[in-house]
């Protein structure tokens, strides 16, 4: 059944959700209209926030840089492509950027593996190209956040090198986990972890006499030996590189497997998964490479250093911490300022995951004071658009699409994308955007072995795709070499022949493209001020194929079933499909109504 949904009816929803001692019927007399046949209760989850602080409602956008733009024409983006099309962002709305690592690397995982955090690697540029992208930022008011890598760093770094000449039990080899071998000739890994790219998480090296020595901990690549975080020159040496970026004008930093840095004492065999992930009997939160309480410790005494620059530089946690009461411990107002919501990033299209996340992440984030995120791709997992165009099981989460695998159905998965968005960005909090996702890219699904970069792919002998597809390089000019990415070599991962299509100049005059779909969001969500808005579940449209609430005045409903769902006769802000205004919500589609 449906309703005109006027004026009346929204005061008696706003009465609703700010006093929900009021019964119905004072309600009905203090509108005296008819009753609101289309909506007879709400849900109260969350109240507007005034609190101060830019991040709370933010909009970022992450910036993966080898796949960005490549300004001097070598294949790889870099620092000078990112600072050529800052503009761009400004454009489409974002708050801030947030740039994967950029630092000198040997690229053994595409920058995951540093060996100088206080430089910027060749391949990117230099720090006078770092300084001009900071300044070019700070012209069209973006903030810039960088990755800080504290769990491990390249085997090439100077430190490990020292360690591996320094010899057992000296100074230098405690900055990072070795350990002596078990079994006869201590032939065998300390304990059963394993790697998160596959196989054991420990590699035995050759000491300077040439004869197996110790072994070293790694929860990834062997290049990427974990620090000791129970010596204190790890903490000094972090701390200065904190300082070091924050000097030339960083807003803050997403700390990489902020979960992973402290590990328990005596590294104890773990019966869960070895590798740490979570599983139904084996909770990740339990296993001894994860979430220990020393952590704590460390993220206040940076946000103590943060805190010295002002207000406003920032700390977000990458912590695969379950479940969501317990990840508000990483948000007290002396530690992060955010922390990644995977929980939603792997809810998909399920409405009764989606909104048991939603109302956990609220209801546990309020309750430290601290605001949640939202997030739906990064450079770790399918994009959306390729996850959401499945009908049936598609891609692991963490691994990729191959070209033997059942391919997503790619004109579904734009269209669920969308809503998904759309549904997305009328949340109050802040939310993340992966690049290219504005432009409604899958991911790429066709690359051959051979030119596969991700170390997953070949620690795992193909029997895990990895992440490559995520990473494509952009398109931005559909006639130009490389749609745009670049003018020399070829992109160092190939381009999907549909890419010029999709470039950004063919979605600037397609006023129904994703494109513009994205900037019509950003522009209403700031004007309407959802990210710091309310949030009640209208349980009318709570059904088991859609989803609503109401954040402020703005309706949002998401149809994710078959049939359409009829509308209220309210005015639209906008609707993911761009139908008619009158057109019951189609399948895989989003609304936003407005009362005013």
């Amino acid at each position: 059944m449906t309703a005109s949904l006027g004026l009346e009816t929204f005061t008696i929803l706003r009465f609703l959700f700010y006093d929900d001692s009021m019964s119905v019927d004072s309600l009905l007399q203090v509108a005296a209209h008819e009753p609101p046949a289309a909506f007879s209760q709400l849900t109260p989850v969350h109240e507007a926030s005034t609190a101060h602080g830019w991040w709370r409602s933010a909009v970022i956008y992450q910036i993966y840089p080898r796949s960005f733009r490549d300004l001097n024409g070598d294949g790889v983006g870099d620092l000078a492509g990112i600072t050529a099309e800052l503009e761009q962002l400004a454009r489409l709305g974002v708050d801030a950027v947030w740039l994967s690592p950029f630092y000198r690397s040997p690229q053994r995982d595409a920058g995951y593996d540093v060996s100088d955090y206080c430089d910027v690697d060749p391949l990117f540029g230099t720090l006078t190209d770092f300084d001009a992208l900071i300044s070019e930022a700070n012209r069209l008011n973006l903030r810039v956040i960088a990755d800080i890598v504290p769990n491990h760093c390249s085997d090439q770094h100077v430190a490990f090198q020292a360690a591996l000449a320094a010899g057992p039990n000296s100074p230098e080899r405690d900055v990072f986990i070795f350990r002596d071998g078990l079994g006869h000739d201590g032939n065998e890994p300390p304990n059963n972890w394993q790697s998160h790219f596959g196989g054991p998480a420990w590699t035995r090296i050759i000491e300077a006499d040439g004869q197996p020595g110790q072994w070293y901990l790694h929860l990834f690549d062997s290049s990427q030996p974990d620090f000791n975080w129970d010596n204190a020159a790890v903490h000094a040496e972090f701390e200065r590189v904190l300082r070091f970026w924050l000097d030339r004008g960083i807003s803050g930093f997403r700390v990489d497997v902020a979960h992973a840095l402290v590990k328990a004492p005596g590294l104890p065999n773990w019966g869960g998964r070895p590798d740490g992930n979570s599983t139904e009997n084996f909770p990740g939160q339990d296993a001894p490479m994860f979430g220990q309480p020393a952590l704590h410790t460390i993220y206040r005494r940076w946000r103590a250093i943060l805190e010295e620059y002002g207000p406003d530089r920032i700390l977000c946690a990458e912590a695969n911490v379950d479940p969501l009461p317990r990840l508000a411990h990483w948000v007290r107002p002396d530690e992060m300022h955010q922390a990644f919501n995977f929980p939603y990033l792997h809810a998909g299209l399920d409405l009764n995951r989606l909104r048991h996340i939603i109302t956990d992440s609220l209801v546990s984030l309020d309750a430290v004071g601290a605001p949640s995120t939202w997030v739906l791709s990064n450079h770790d997992v399918v994009r959306h658009v390729s996850r959401f165009g499945y009908d049936g099981p598609g891609p692991r989460d963490g691994d990729g699409i191959g070209p033997d695998d059942v391919q997503p159905n790619v004109e579904l998965g734009r269209r669920r994308a969308a809503a998904a968005t759309m549904f997305m960005l009328g949340l109050p909090g802040g939310a993340y955007l992966y690049q290219g996702e504005e432009l409604g890219l899958p991911d790429s699904s066709t690359i051959p072995g051979s030119l596969r970069q991700d170390p997953t792919f070949a620690r795992t002998g193909g029997a895990r795709i990895g992440r490559d597809g995520c990473r494509v390089p952009l398109p931005w000019r559909s006639a130009e070499p490389h749609a745009g990415f670049g003018h020399g070599r070829d992109p160092w991962l190939p381009q999907p022949e549909s890419w010029p299509a999709l470039a950004r100049d063919q979605q600037e005059s397609d006023p129904a493209s994703h494109l513009n779909l994205y900037r019509a969001l950003l522009a209403e969500r700031a004007r309407l001020r959802l990210g710091a808005g309310s949030l009640a579940w209208v349980e009318d449209y709570c059904t088991g194929s859609a989803l609503a609430y109401l954040n402020g005045e703005t309706l949002v409903i998401m149809n994710v079933g078959e049939e359409p769902l009829p509308l209220p006769a309210a005015a639209v802000i906008l609707r993911s499909s761009g139908a008619d205004a009158t057109h019951p919500l189609g399948s895989g589609e989003t609304i936003w109504l407005s009362a005013s």
